[in-house]
């Protein structure tokens, strides 16, 4: 006996829609007056060619299905972690002169104008606050390092808050953060025609297929639809130990896709964000161990000759060293996560280094790798690494 395939719900609405609209082709209309039914999209191995065919809307979800999209799409099941992860006890404040700025051992050397030392000339300079006075010369901070700081030299800074997941079951297709302001495409290439559809910074799109333009690598996030790689960073699910780590846990770290997978046997249980080393900072690939951890301390370092990258930041908060001064650590100066800027570390968001800090162990592994290619692997290459 011939069986009937049905196509229920909403999608039986949208094909009597499009039959009334659209009266059937003769071809098509020998298909629904035949004794042989429609078959269920992603069953058609159930039945033989006999009984049932594809068509219309079945057909057009059997296609997308043996591409990853369903419908609904294919759910994550994630957690997101406290947000009183992001609470920090310190309140920063930015350098807001590049030249060197005078500080002061005490209250009394302010009012007889007694500088002993100066915070080197630097763009990047970040200070936490301790404490406040109002002196007849103005209003001085006290910073971590016990100087005085003019507030006239300041600008007090609040920490963005950004959050990974934590994940309850394996994701079954590969997903990614949005990192800027984009629209898609209706194609893999740059003059295909845009479909309307605009996505913002931290939206999270599933991720089925990837096509290369040249240079350019497209994500397809769903029918007809086609982000550029450089708007995209994709986590792409994998659970299978990597060459060169040998225990249960490991932190995976992905140059190319600028994410953070944590690894639990053959779950992953935590994915995010991560800002990693810029050229030619470049943050070294390997297999690594935590050999450090320590709640919170200053960083400050310069490679360039002219010291035109010199950096001082205080209080950087939940570090966790595994390659030499490279240390995983929560960064507050920025909010680049998604984009390599950094000088050789991997920098996080407060929330998400608190998150590492309380799970990861000494000797945790670190795995830093690129898919891409384009990191140099030579150990010869790289120095002791900084913030």
């Amino acid at each position: 006996m011939k069986k009937l395939c049905l196509i229920t719900g909403s999608f039986l609405i949208v094909l009597a829609v499009q039959l009334i609209a659209n009266p059937p082709s003769p071809a098509l209309a020998d298909v629904t007056n035949s004794n042989t039914g429609l078959c269920i999209p992603g069953e058609s191995d159930l039945f033989s060619t006999q009984d049932c065919q594809m068509a219309g809307p079945a057909k057009t979800l059997d296609e997308l299905q043996q591409q990853g999209i369903t419908f609904p799409a294919a759910p994550l099941y994630v957690a997101n972690p406290p947000a009183s992860l992001g609470d920090v006890s310190f309140s920063y404040a930015k350098v807001v002169e590049y030249e060197e700025i005078p500080l002061y051992d005490s209250l009394e050397a302010i009012s007889a104008e007694q500088t002993k030392s100066k915070l080197p000339s630097s763009r990047i300079k970040y200070v936490s606050l301790y404490d406040k006075a109002e002196t007849e010369m103005g209003l001085y901070y006290k910073i971590a390092n016990g100087k005085w700081i003019s507030r006239e030299h300041i600008s007090k800074v609040g920490v963005q808050f950004f959050q990974g997941y934590e994940f309850k079951e394996n994701p079954t297709v590969s997903f990614g953060w949005i990192l800027d302001v984009t629209k898609s495409r209706s194609g893999p290439f740059s003059n295909a025609p845009e479909t309307g559809k605009e996505y913002f910074r931290y939206d999270v799109v599933n991720v089925y297929d990837s096509v290369m333009e040249g240079e350019l690598e497209w994500l397809m996030i769903g029918p007809n639809e086609w982000i550029n790689h450089r708007f995209i960073s994709r986590v792409i699910p994998n659970t299978e130990k990597p060459a060169g780590v040998e225990t249960d846990r490991w932190i995976e770290i992905n140059l190319y896709e600028q994410v953070m997978l944590v690894h639990e046997g053959d779950r992953i249980v935590y994915a995010t964000l991560v800002t990693t080393g810029s050229e030619p900072f470049f943050t070294q690939p390997g297999v690594f161990k935590i050999y450090k951890k320590i709640d919170h301390e200053y960083m400050r370092g310069s490679f360039e000759a002219d010291r035109s990258d010199y950096y001082y930041l205080e209080d950087v908060p939940y570090i966790m060293y595994y390659d030499q001064a490279r240390a995983l650590h929560g960064a507050y100066w920025h909010t680049n996560f998604g984009y390599k800027s950094s000088h050789g570390c991997v920098n996080l968001s407060i929330a998400d280094s608190h998150w590492l800090f309380d799970w990861a162990n000494m000797d945790e592994t670190v795995y830093v790798w690129d898919p891409s290619g384009k990191t140099p692997t030579d150990p010869e290459y790289y120095g002791a690494g900084g913030a």
